[in-house]
């Protein structure tokens, strides 16, 4: 009887840490989305509209995280680098909801405007009305007092912060590879 070696399924040739961005994505996303309960259901503040589409990326990123983990570890570096243009949108989200708490331009979300009462009737007039009153875009929202950085400002430190974090270790396991 001959005995063979034993063939992996998958073999590791990518060394380093490669799947490290991909639990950054997961942790940033999910400390994300706890710290936004934790305001919004904790402290009782309301989100405006703009604020409720900033939560996207951030649910992306854990997804993108988890299927980094779950990907063969050749593959868990290019689906970490899904995590960029992710950031990147939310980035852009936070320039717009600052450019708009700023009052640089005019929110681009009709949610973020006054409600449009229609009828004649004072009747007609609160059915028309929305069901739960919304916070205006415009309105920023300070977590402490004395420190003039609102939450979406502090969002944006937090994405760009994971951001480099991410480009960071994407490139030094890049590196890695290159010299091994």
């Amino acid at each position: 009887m001959v005995l063979m070696p034993r063939r992996r399924i998958f073999n590791k040739q990518t060394p380093g840490t490669v799947r490290l961005p991909n639990l950054l994505l997961i942790f940033a996303g999910v400390v994300a989305m706890l710290f936004v309960w934790w305001v919004q259901d904790g402290l009782g503040i309301a989100p405006c509209a703009l604020c409720l589409w900033e939560r996207w990326p951030w649910r992306v990123l854990v997804v993108i995280g988890v299927v980094g983990l779950l990907v063969p570890r050749r593959w868990a570096r290019t689906v970490a680098w899904f995590g960029v243009p992710t950031l990147l949108a939310d980035l852009v989200l936070v320039g717009v909801h600052a450019g708009v708490e700023w009052r640089f331009w005019k929110s681009p979300l009709p949610e973020c405007l006054s409600p449009h009462l229609t009828g004649a009737t004072m009747a007609e007039r609160l059915a028309s009305m929305p069901l739960r009153p919304s916070k205006p875009c415009d309105l920023p929202t300070y977590l402490f007092n004395g420190l003039p950085i609102s939450l979406t400002v502090m969002e944006g430190m937090a994405a760009l912060a994971v951001l480099v974090l991410l480009i960071s270790g994407l490139l030094s396991s890049l590196g890695g590879r290159t010299r091994g």
